[in-house]
């Protein structure tokens, strides 16, 4: 069975067993968490969020991603900056949908 769920401001369309990487979240290592605004399961669709639905995640781990660097410069003013930038993420392994 598949769903769209949403966290983070983002949607997800996962399975059971897929491994997903999320915004970071409070959670604990090995901890479960459940996500309740479910858009849709399977074919059906809410309006905005399907009621009774819930994606249930294990917490694998947590971690930062690779640095980016960001960079800003004027032209002819002789203004440079060099900035870096890791994004910390939550990765979740989805048990069951229901």
């Amino acid at each position: 069975m598949k769903a769209v769920f949403t966290t983070g401001g983002k949607q997800y369309y996962v399975s059971e067993g897929d491994i997903i990487y999320v915004e970071k979240l409070p959670n604990e290592a090995g901890t479960e968490v459940t996500f309740t605004e479910v858009l849709a399961v399977g074919d059906k669709v809410g309006s905005p969020y399907v009621s009774g639905a819930k994606v249930v995640c294990t917490v694998e781990k947590h971690g930062r991603a690779k640095k980016i660097k960001v960079f800003k410069y004027r032209p002819k003013k002789k203004y440079r900056k060099t900035q870096g930038h890791r994004q910390p993420y939550t990765k979740l392994v989805v048990k069951k949908i229901s």
